[in-house]
């Protein structure tokens, strides 16, 4: 099967990463992933699966309507033979659409998450709902977003949750080598965009009230967003600039999984991050929310802690319990490890959306 992965996000995130796994598996298993990427947003994500080796080009794209950009689309299909097309992000859903309605080849959408921040994201996910209504398949990758989806019209026959999946291996050396680090002080690690659904405002005010018990711990923040400026702010208030840093973006991640003792996730709203699977699967433990699939992915007490989201209290306390206990952490690493090898692997999500993709193509022959 030749199926396009079309992506209109920019930057390297998880829906980014989720892309390079599930290709390199379809392409390992016989199948054909070609990725469409953007050219005024996704330059990055056209570079990083080039250099690993996939097949992937640049769609020209302009503006807020672009109409090269369905005539693109539609060559591209003509040129690989595509038999199923998957849309990652509203605007690759909408050009999509606008590309292929009424034809022969049926269209799939992996629906990420709708944070509705402002009006602008709430506009561009109402419409977002509304094209999806004509997909053979649409993903959801939490029980949110499958809620959503069956809210706003796209029949139930027609959705489907898949959880993300990494590639274990990638992170075995990482794994392997903690045991064996010892120390002399511990670091936290949150990853994550800087905006209001992640919560980093109160893992600064939960890192805060940790410091005032262990003041010799060290908190960093990776990840860019909107919010910077205030965060920056509360860390100043709180002065603590010393013991918590924000890193930006970094490309390389197996560097800072390895860096760090503790990996937190405070956020609000939630999918199933693939920062958090690549963190555990490094044996990092975990402390988290229980914001949307999170809870699929943490046994609390074996391999990690789960807390409401929003509390400052409660994440310090979770925290303070592992930072407290070097035998509990990498116990709790080693559990976090062996499950996602065994639960959230990039074979067993591939597997899914190969069944999707032949659900999708049966579907619009019987239409």
């Amino acid at each position: 099967m030749n199926v396009l992965q079309l992506i209109s996000s920019g930057g390297m995130y998880g829906a980014e990463a989720v892309i390079l796994n599930l290709s390199h598996v379809l392409e390992r298993e016989g199948d054909r992933s070609v990725i469409a990427s953007f050219a005024n947003a996704s330059q990055q994500m056209h570079e990083r699966a080039q250099a690993e080796g996939l097949t992937s080009v640049l769609v020209p794209c302009s503006g807020q309507v672009s109409v090269p950009t369905v005539h693109a689309i539609r060559e591209l299909v003509s040129k690989y033979g595509i038999d199923v097309v998957h849309a990652h992000g509203y605007k690759a859903d909408v050009y999509c659409w606008a590309a292929l309605r009424g034809g022969q080849v049926p269209m799939v959408s992996t629906c990420h998450t709708w944070y509705d921040n402002d009006l602008a994201v709430r506009v561009y996910g109402a419409v977002d709902r509304w094209v999806l209504r004509q997909f053979a398949r649409v993903v959801a990758v939490s029980a949110e977003v499958e809620q959503r989806l069956l809210t706003s019209g796209v029949r139930a026959d027609r959705v489907r949750r898949i959880r993300n999946g990494i590639d274990p291996a990638v992170f075995s050396d990482v794994a392997n080598g903690r045991a064996g680090a010892h120390r002399t002080s511990l670091r936290v690690g949150l990853v994550g965009r800087l905006s209001r659904e992640k919560g980093v405002d109160v893992f600064i005010e939960a890192a805060a009230e940790v410091l005032q018990t262990l003041p010799d711990i060290e908190f960093v923040v990776v990840g860019e967003g909107p919010d910077r400026p205030q965060l920056e702010e509360q860390i100043r208030k709180l002065r603590i600039e010393s013991r918590l840093r924000l890193l930006g973006h970094q490309e390389a991640m197996l560097p800072v999984y390895a860096g760090l003792d503790l990996m937190v996730s405070a956020s609000r709203q939630e999918g199933l991050p693939v920062a958090l699977l690549e963190g555990t699967a490094s044996g990092l433990p975990l402390v988290a929310t229980t914001a949307g699939e999170i809870p699929t992915l943490v046994v609390p007490g074996e391999t990690g802690l789960l807390v409401t989201p929003g509390d400052a209290h409660a994440l310090a306390a979770a925290m303070l319990r592992l930072l407290s206990s070097e035998t509990e952490r990498l116990a709790f690493g080693r559990n976090a490890r062996a499950r996602i090898v065994q639960e959230f692997s990039a074979d067993r999500m591939s597997a899914d959306y190969r069944e999707v993709y032949q659900q999708a193509a049966r579907s619009e022959r019987r239409a």
